[in-house]
């Protein structure tokens, strides 16, 4: 697994520290949470879902893909904003304690090394069909559904936006 960094509120951190405090944090008993995605435009929808998810437990680790493995996933002209870019964002929301950034299209190999106790997803996935949910059952995670905040996607927000007609508040 190839961490290209990862970002706190307080800046970078090496991936070898956030390991060693996930191991603290075993140790202490903190229920650990992890979700993952591409995050690129920012929305309410996700900032709603990232809040759900810290609420599962106490510390939250965001899985943010690269810039190359967002091309892969969603294609030409995307990301709109780079890694780095995406992942101060992400880290300067209250609710997100660190944020790792993976190069693979999938992020398993880093919930192999992270084990978290608790692996979030929206509503527009079920956990029988979850590509990470093998790799977190055998660390011996649980996988949670979180409600899907309808109106809000970042393919939609784009696609209004190139018709001219800017999406309405929610």
């Amino acid at each position: 697994m190839t961490a290209a960094f990862v970002w706190t509120p307080s800046g970078p951190q090496p991936l070898d520290e956030l390991l060693s405090a996930r191991q603290g944090w075993r140790e202490e008993g903190r229920v650990v949470i992890s979700t993952n995605g591409c995050f690129d435009l920012l929305h309410p929808g996700h900032v709603r879902f990232l809040q759900q998810a810290r609420a599962q437990g106490e510390v939250l680790i965001v899985g943010l893909n690269s810039d190359e493995s967002v091309r892969q996933l969603k294609g030409p002209g995307r990301p709109l904003l780079g890694q780095e870019d995406r992942a101060a964002m992400l880290a300067a929301l209250r609710c997100v304690d660190h944020v790792v950034v993976f190069s693979q299209p999938l992020a398993n190999d880093l919930l192999a090394l992270l084990r978290p106790d608790i692996h979030c997803k929206g509503g527009d996935y079920t956990a029988e069909a979850l590509p990470e949910a093998e790799v977190i059952r055998q660390g011996g995670g649980q996988i949670r559904i979180l409600p899907f905040a309808e109106g809000y996607s970042t393919t939609g927000l784009l696609g209004a936006l190139r018709k001219g007609h800017p999406p309405a508040g929610g």
